[in-house]
């Protein structure tokens, strides 16, 4: 399979973003080359297309199935086992988000939950636990935000996007109508 330099510049892109997304170099190539193309790929039409072993494509693809990125495909009449997105663009970057806070938020949450229930030894370890309440904090807050945005579907979150700044005005223009009330002091 022969990718056409558009395809290759993406492909190339993804695999280094790949790395900041939780996955590798070669992982991330093969979700970009999934998801650009049209049709099913077999996996050695992706190690032909990547220049990479047959091993290393079906290790890549039982991650990307792990992530719930890429999907198997029934072609009438084909022996070999072809694969394609497992959703929608947006589908997909929620999976992507779903899976890093299961690996990466989730973890820190528990740890910080144990470390909070401790008794503090002294006046270090009350001092740590204030800021770890503020990290635990900003991280709970951050992860219901993020769950209910997975929530609002394409459509609302576009929009919702689309308002960006315009939400920051409408709060700056609320603490100017109602000095003293923060939006932190609205819990």
């Amino acid at each position: 399979m022969q990718m056409s330099s558009m395809v290759t510049s993406a492909v190339m892109h993804f695999g280094e973003m790949g790395s900041r997304w939780g996955f590798n170099r070669t992982v991330g190539q093969m979700l970009a080359l999934i998801v650009l193309h049209d049709e099913p790929l077999s996996a050695q039409e992706i190690a032909d297309a990547l220049n990479i072993s047959r091993g290393n494509v079906s290790m890549g693809l039982k991650e990307l199935q792990s992530w719930r990125l890429v999907k198997l495909h029934t072609v009438p009449g084909e022996r070999k086992e072809f694969f394609v997105p497992a959703g929608d663009i947006w589908q997909l970057a929620n999976r992507v988000f779903e899976e890093r806070r299961k690996r990466e938020i989730d973890p820190t949450m528990s740890l910080l939950r144990d470390l909070l229930l401790d008794q503090p030894d002294n006046q270090q370890e009350v001092a740590a636990q204030k800021t770890l309440t503020e990290i635990h904090d900003l991280l709970e807050n951050v992860t219901t935000w993020s769950q209910e945005l997975q929530h609002l579907g394409p459509d609302k979150l576009n929009t919702l996007m689309r308002l960006g700044s315009g939400v920051g005005k409408v709060l700056e223009l609320k603490d100017k109508m109602m000095p003293g009330k923060s939006v932190a002091n609205d819990k």
